[in-house]
């Protein structure tokens, strides 16, 4: 008699979620290696999970919670002191970890610098760079290439180019290699923040790799001065715009220091984020040959050149589908913490002041009550919008990420100007592992077979 029970569906790499309590040494040696591997699987299952490792902690998945959080209370909930610990001695007091009225005059000063038409005029810096992208590939030769240092390559391409025009002031690879540092060494989560001592006690991995946070300041700094002295030239960049922009209500603009800081986080934000996306894509679709046909087709269609413009991927719905759905799966920034400033109740349960408040976006995104076969690659679920507040890669209300339609018209630029030229193919026994120090990386990174087809 044969056994008629269906075999599942395979499903794309995931984190393990913990089952049980692990503890305080438990949880820090899991979020050391990696931060997502101490969410509860319950965290995919309910709206609310709490509980004390050192400190009180909350991780939210109820929209309504969230949209409280993020809307309607968004003064009572500040980034955690956790992610200002990780984050102030790489950029300051940018508008990235600023608060209250600091950072809503410096998000005022910079909004204009990313409407929509200063993103479209600096698209063709994005097809440039995803045409020499696909060259690089294509000179690599019938082998597997390592899609994420190749996607790191071509995004830092692009915002190097936006932010300062290529100038000579910039040097690119020091910026790089200084990011890179200060990530590995700085970027894990220490047994003092878990157990949430002040911030004056010094974080030994901080401590180490602060020459790096100098070197990296110093080449910003030496890039701001040289395009001060030169002036702008051609299509305003990203530092043109910085330096002509002010807040409309207090006229007040960015000084040296805050023009450097704002730089940085775009620079570090603005490039990893999309390489991620990227990377996590183009597996997906390697994973998936049917949807990666689907989406080649569309891309067919729409595209004249060999490589996607801003107009023609305005016009891709279905890539852009595959986008959000590859956000859905691998959110570059799995957690979003915040800090209690005031006794408050979210989903009928106390918070108290100086409790850590946590969106645990990678969970959220996996929901079981909010997503409908939540762990699979099924972009047709875009075809209708989720809840707001259920779909989070680039937070939401005031504090939304300012260059998210940056972000998305350069993934769609870059991945439609791949799959125009190749066909992506998984290498057997390579799958990447995901992993979040920072950011939710491919450990491993993500080796693809790239078929030429023109």
């Amino acid at each position: 008699m044969t056994d008629q029970t269906p075999i599942p569906a395979r499903l794309p790499v995931r984190v393990p979620l913990v089952t049980e309590p692990l503890g305080l040494f438990g949880s820090l040696k899991l979020a050391r290696r990696n931060v997502l591997a101490i969410l509860p699987d319950l965290a995919t299952r309910q709206p609310m999970v709490s509980g004390r490792t050192g400190a009180r902690w909350h991780m939210v998945m109820d929209p309504g919670a969230i949209r409280t959080m993020l809307l309607e209370r968004l003064d009572h909930y500040p980034k955690s002191r956790v992610t200002q610990n990780l984050l102030r001695p790489a950029i300051g007091e940018s508008m990235f970890v600023a608060e209250g009225a600091h950072w809503r005059w410096q998000r005022r000063a910079a909004a204009p610098a990313f409407s929509a038409r200063n993103v479209l005029n600096l698209a063709p810096v994005m097809t440039g760079a995803a045409t020499r992208s696909a060259d690089r590939i294509a000179a690599a030769g019938p082998r597997a290439v390592n899609l994420y240092d190749e996607m790191v390559t071509t995004t830092f391409d692009v915002i190097s180019d936006v932010t300062f025009s290529g100038g000579e002031g910039f040097a690119r690879e020091a910026v790089h290699r200084a990011i890179d540092d200060y990530v590995a060494e700085a970027g894990r989560i220490s047994l003092f923040d878990m157990l949430g001592l002040p911030d004056w006690v010094p974080r030994p991995g901080r401590v180490f790799s602060a020459g790096a946070l100098r070197q990296m300041k110093s080449v910003a700094d030496g890039a701001i001065a040289e395009r001060a002295q030169r002036g702008p030239q051609g299509v305003p960049d990203l530092l043109d715009l910085l330096l002509a922009g002010e807040d409309p209500e207090t006229k007040r603009r960015m000084n040296a220091g805050e023009l450097r800081d704002n730089l940085l986080t775009f620079i570090v934000a603005g490039h990893e984020t999309t390489a991620l996306t990227l990377s996590w894509a183009l597996y997906l679709l390697a994973f998936d040959p049917e949807m990666q046909e689907r989406a080649r087709a569309e891309v067919q269609t729409h595209m004249a050149g060999d490589a996607a413009t801003g107009e023609e991927a305005a016009r891709m719905t279905f890539l852009r589908q595959v986008v959000d759905e590859t956000l859905r799966l691998y959110p570059p920034a799995g957690i979003v913490s915040r800090t209690a400033q005031a006794p408050d109740e979210l989903c009928g349960r106390e918070i108290r002041k100086g409790d850590t408040v946590m969106i645990p976006i990678y969970a959220l995104h996996r929901n079981h009550l909010l997503w409908s076969d939540p762990d699979a690659f099924r972009p047709d679920r875009w075809q209708q919008k989720p809840d707001r507040y259920a779909y989070l890669p680039f937070g939401d209300g005031p504090r939304i990420c300012i260059g998210a339609a940056f972000a998305l018209q350069e993934a769609v630029i870059i991945l439609a100007t791949l799959l125009k030229r190749f066909r992506f193919h998984a290498v057997p026994g390579r799958d990447p592992a995901p992993v979040m120090i920072l950011t939710l990386r491919p450990e491993g990174g993500v080796w693809l077979e790239a078929e030429p087809l023109t």
